[in-house]
């Protein structure tokens, strides 16, 4: 199995927002929590909706233009 880019998932106080996925986002977003239970030894899937946050964070990091822009402020 390749290797997620997803690791373990902190727990923090969440804020919440409401947000609509199209179908087959709410299904790769489904695979995705199996696969990453299954890579880093979780009993069970997390809800998807906790795994939207950590996702978020990582595509934001690892945007050299987003990064840089923040760096210059």
């Amino acid at each position: 199995m390749a290797k997620l880019k997803l690791g373990p998932i902190e727990d923090e106080k969440p804020v919440k927002l409401t947000i609509e996925l199209p179908a087959a986002v709410h299904r790769d977003l489904l695979a995705y929590a199996q696969a990453h239970a299954a890579e880093t030894g979780l009993p069970s899937q997390l809800p998807p909706e906790r795994l939207v946050a950590p996702m978020l964070e990582h595509f934001m990091s690892s945007d050299r233009g987003f990064v840089r822009t923040r760096r210059c402020r």
